[in-house]
């Protein structure tokens, strides 16, 4: 039987290429053939997923110090992890961040060493970041706009979220207060307006503009076309021909639940193996009850304990992708 480890990472514990090399391993073992194909869904983790960062440049953190942010440039395709140059772990989390300075300026200077370098294409992957600019740092830190006219420029987003919406939704997490959200969306609708003036683009409508706090509407108004993060990956790693071409498809990520199946990987795999008509089943490391009827799915917890989920996290996606293949 010929498998398909289509999976996503296990955020703290596991990344998606060691996930699907433990899924091979237990193909190997018990006589199948694997295809080992670790998957993204624009967050982060997608430029390790789309064949990992080549190049450094030093570049402004959210909190205005110097940073060395790696990317990857390769036959004219650069890709750019924002978290790389504007990520929340680059200032020691919420704690420590403050929300209101934080700044885009460090992505929009890896976008203009891109442009530089002589990219003619550019995906930015959003995610994990410190910021509710509006992705006015980053527009100010490209210092010909005019350039990425003749770019295929993409930004591969995690969420669906509206321009204006940034704050409410995602500005707890990065450590801003009830009042600071107000004064957030207060500054990201009053960027509307500016990126109408400047630009000629309404951002308010754009569906995932509100991705990594308005980054990605702040590139929609430079022309950027926003795109479902899954449909990007799936399409530079070629996950479409390599589902037609296998007998079963095992996907996994750590949480299962409802955002796993509105744009995440689990849910993207799930379609497309449902529309060639193969099998599919998810590995987790947890999962909310409800989700479990929407897909044959084993949880790391449920069978082998809370302990060993966390602790030996490879070795128990080994066993259970054995136990998916002795059921076939």
């Amino acid at each position: 039987m010929r498998v398909l480890a289509a999976v996503d990472k296990f955020r703290g514990t596991a990344t998606a290429a060691q996930v699907a090399a433990s899924i091979g391993h237990a193909c190997w073992e018990n006589g199948h053939e694997c295809i080992e194909l670790p998957i993204a869904d624009g967050g982060e983790g997608t430029l390790e997923v789309l064949g990992g960062p080549n190049r450094t440049s030093r570049v402004t953190n959210p909190l205005g110090q110097p940073v060395d942010a790696q990317w990857r440039f390769a036959r004219d395709l650069a890709v750019i992890e924002m978290a790389r140059a504007s990520g929340l772990s680059l200032v020691g989390g919420k704690l420590n961040n403050d929300v209101i300075a934080a700044s885009t300026i460090g992505t929009g200077e890896l976008i203009d060493t891109a442009l530089n370098d002589g990219a003619k294409r550019i995906i930015v992957c959003v995610g994990g970041s410190a910021t509710v600019d509006g992705g006015l740092g980053a527009i100010r830190a490209i210092k010909s706009a005019a350039r990425l006219r003749g770019v295929e420029f993409l930004v591969a987003c995690d969420v669906r979220a509206k321009f204006t919406d940034a704050a409410k939704l995602f500005g707890a997490q990065k450590g801003a207060t009830p009042a600071q959200i107000e004064f957030l969306t207060s500054r990201l609708h009053a960027l509307v307006q500016t990126y109408k003036d400047e630009f000629g683009v309404d951002v308010s409508e754009i569906e995932g503009a509100g991705a990594a706090g308005g980054l990605a509407g702040g590139l929609a108004a430079l022309g950027a076309k926003l795109v479902p993060g899954f449909d990007i990956v799936a399409d530079e790693v070629g996950l479409h021909e390599h589902i037609n071409n296998c007998d079963f498809v095992i996907t996994g990520e750590g949480f299962l639940d409802e955002e796993s199946f509105n744009g995440k990987v689990v849910g993207g795999v799930q379609q497309l193996a449902m529309k060639a008509n193969k099998s599919v089943a998810v590995i987790c490391g947890d999962a909310q009850p409800e989700q479990r009827s929407r897909i044959e799915a084993i949880s790391l917890v449920d069978s082998f304990g809370q302990d060993a989920a966390m602790s030996q996290t490879l070795t128990c996606i080994e066993k259970a992708a054995s136990e998916l293949l002795a059921r076939r």
